[in-house]
């Protein structure tokens, strides 16, 4: 109800409609609103000078916008008629709502009479405040618009609710609470003000009084005053004009402007119109129910934008703190190469400075013991040994000169490090638009599973801008395995076939284009069949071979054997079935078991060795695969005998029955891949294959034993 105030006030004063007009536009106004915005018109543009001109002959003239325009060009609100003496320019007010009201163009004169039926100024003009249509009043004034009763009520229901408790409408001062309303006097009193104005005697004795709840309730069923006619005040609406599509009395169809229109009576048009109103308020109460479930969207993306935020954030600081320690380590590899460099300076240097060192002292030595020979007077002494001494001298002068006395190492650093590029690219580091597809939407409603396939159905969130060029459709092994691509492609919809049975596979789907590849859709988890429901393939099988039953029963217009394969393959777990022998003429040997999909069709099942069968005829039974006949075993089959078939993946064995008893020993092992069901057979056996059956008990029981 709440949400509702704004269509119940006025769009000049911002209250409550007080009296509310119905103007031709079919907007509301107050009463009292419509004189405080009445503006007069030259005396040119009245009705009547309208008439005499035979330029109309309307109740309302609408204003020519191009020639008199109520609006001003400065704002959204209303102006004053400038440069008509009969309307002079006047300051204007603005209503609560922002619509600018006109004061009266002349103070209007005393008067008792209520604001419909005081007079108005002559050629009167009004312009709707909703949607700025303007119209030039008649004779009638404001007389002339209806009133809108159905408001008042919706009104008055509306304030009452909003009402916290019922007040006493007799009390002088602080009205107190109501304790009960005459439904007579239709008063609300409370307790002190009933016993004074309202005491249970005389004829006030037979009101009725109840509580003010239920008072207020019937107040509100309580039929309302009948509107009446605003060109015959006397007269109630009984007839609806089809053409003006108004209300109107009998008077207006016998003597005014209604009698040559369509009428219909008063009622079948009222339910008629509810019934409309009914049908479009449940469009737009559609139309309602989206925009909320637009509304929790725009919530919940709030709240997602603020998620990402956060987490965009972290992974922003995570980055920059990636690039920071990246530079830290670097760093830190080029300081050591700097100090390496240092040490390797210094050692050579200390090296220079240690041979230098031991060089001079040995040549300082050899100078004084040279002067102190010279200091010697023996002649033949120093000539004994004056040659070789004069060989070390220049010998030592020499090592000297060969750039002993040049440094071995510059106290530069031949190291410059280059961090321009690095500069560089830091400036120029900047967000780059995501530009990859959104995460797809798996549609479980259309997801499904059947027998060893699984269908699976995927979407573009509704929001999603960014288009996205094909989708990668991945499921695991079946056993939680890692994920393999099964679909790549534009299509929303894959079928994958050939899984296995009884298992649970995990699929998930991701968009991708030009840009990149988005996320990953939630994993959705698929079981498949528990046991195999399959037919014959027509596709694979010898065209010498007869359908029926659905491509369940078999047989051949050939004398001699063809192979005909099951649809389905397996590669996984344990599986059975049966064929029931329809018809056996001759004593033939038909073939039951399984086979490669390129197994040779037109021989016997075993011949080649890409089939592994058991043939049978009415005594006996062989075991065959590439044409190697082993274990022959006795018991035969006949007319409706029964032939199991059981294929177990996971002790990779190949076992036969007949009648629901063991034919022989394990008739394979080591078997492994894939297997279809096979059969051969010719024109004297028909069979009719049985799928969808669980494994035998006693095999069941013997295989957990083991």
């Amino acid at each position: 109800m709440e949400e509702m105030e704004e269509e119940l006030k006025c769009p000049v004063c911002g209250s409550f409609y007080r009296e509310p007009i119905i103007l031709p536009c079919s907007h509301n106004i107050c009463q009292a609103c419509a004189r405080n915005i009445l503006v007069q018109t030259p005396e040119s543009e009245s009705p009547q000078s309208r008439r005499a001109s035979g330029s109309g002959v309307s109740d309302y003239d609408y204003l020519d916008l191009d020639k008199m325009s109520l609006y001003s060009e400065a704002d959204s609100g209303y102006g004053s008629y400038g440069g008509f003496a009969s309307a002079p320019t006047t300051p204007c007010q603005k209503s609560p709502n922002g619509v600018r009201v006109f004061p009266p163009a002349m103070p209007p004169p005393a008067t008792h009479l209520s604001p419909a039926l005081a007079p108005v100024p002559r050629n009167s003009c009004i312009t709707c405040p909703q949607c700025h249509r303007s119209l030039i009043l008649d004779d009638r004034g404001l007389r002339g618009f209806p009133k809108n009763r159905v408001l008042e009520g919706v009104i008055d229901r509306y304030q009452q609710s909003k009402a916290a408790a019922l007040k006493c409408q007799l009390c002088e001062k602080a009205p107190k609470e109501a304790t009960v309303m005459c439904e007579q006097c239709d008063v609300f009193y409370c307790d002190p003000c009933r016993l004074r104005c309202h005491p249970p005697r005389g004829p006030l004795a037979k009101h009725r009084l109840v509580p003010p709840a239920q008072g207020r309730v019937s107040r509100r069923l309580s039929p309302r005053k009948v509107s009446t006619c605003t060109d015959h005040e006397l007269e109630n609406h009984s007839m609806y004009c089809v053409q003006c599509k108004m209300p109107v009395c009998y008077q207006c169809l016998e003597e005014g402007k209604h009698s040559s229109h369509e009428v219909k009576a008063l009622g079948a048009m009222w339910k008629l119109h509810k019934s409309q109103l009914s049908q479009a308020l449940n469009g737009l109460s559609d139309r309602a129910k989206e925009a909320k479930e637009f509304l929790v969207q725009l919530r919940n993306m709030v709240q997602q934008i603020q998620e990402n935020s956060v987490e965009f954030e972290a992974c922003l600081v995570a980055q920059c703190d990636a690039l920071i320690d990246a530079l830290n380590r670097r760093k830190a590899q080029l300081l050591a190469r700097v100090n390496k460099e240092h040490e390797h300076k210094l050692k050579v240097v200390r090296d220079q400075i240690s041979h230098c060192t031991v060089k001079l002292r040995q040549t300082t030595g050899l100078m004084e013991y040279c002067l102190e020979v010279i200091k010697e007077n023996d002649p033949s002494g120093f000539l004994q040994i004056s040659d070789a001494l004069i060989r070390r001298v220049h010998l030592t002068e020499d090592q000297w000169g060969k750039g002993t006395l040049t440094p071995r190492m510059t106290t530069d650093f031949d190291l410059s490090l280059d961090n321009s590029p690095l500069l560089q690219s830091i400036h120029q580091l900047d967000f780059v638009q995501v530009k990859v597809p959104a995460t797809p939407i798996l549609q479980l409603e259309e997801c499904c599973t059947h027998n060893n396939s699984a269908t699976l159905s995927w979407k573009q969130p509704p929001l999603s801008t960014v288009p996205a060029e094909g989708y990668i459709l991945e499921l695991d092994d079946g056993s939680g395995g890692q994920f393999r691509e099964v679909y790549v492609g534009k299509e929303t919809m894959c079928t994958v076939d050939g899984l296995h049975f009884n298992s649970t596979y995990n699929a998930r789907v991701k968009a991708f284009n030009k840009t990149g590849v988005s996320p990953y859709s939630k994993t959705l988890v698929l079981q498949t069949s528990e046991v195999a429901w399959f037919a014959f393939d027509p596709g694979s099988a010898h065209s010498d071979i007869i359908f029926s039953n659905d491509n369940l029963t078999v047989t051949c217009s050939s004398y001699d054997d063809r192979v005909v394969l099951g649809k389905t393959g397996f590669s996984k777990g344990v599986h059975y079935w049966e064929l029931t022998v329809d018809r056996y003429d001759n004593h033939p040997d038909p073939a039951f078991g399984v086979a490669r999909i390129d197994v040779t069709k037109d021989v016997m099942l075993g011949k080649d060795d890409k089939a592994w069968a058991m043939y049978v005829d009415n005594n006996r039974s062989w075991f065959m695969h590439s044409n190697s006949h082993t274990n022959r075993t006795e018991g035969g089959i006949g007319k409706g005998a029964t032939v199991g078939v059981l294929l177990d993946l996971n002790r990779k064995t190949l076992t036969f029955f007949i009648n629901d008893e063991q034919q022989g020993p394990i008739a394979f092992e080591n078997v492994e891949g894939l297997f279809f069901p096979a059969v051969s057979l010719n024109r004297n056996v028909q069979v009719t294959l049985h799928t969808g059956l669980q494994v035998p008990d006693f095999y069941s029981s013997r295989a957990s034993i083991a």
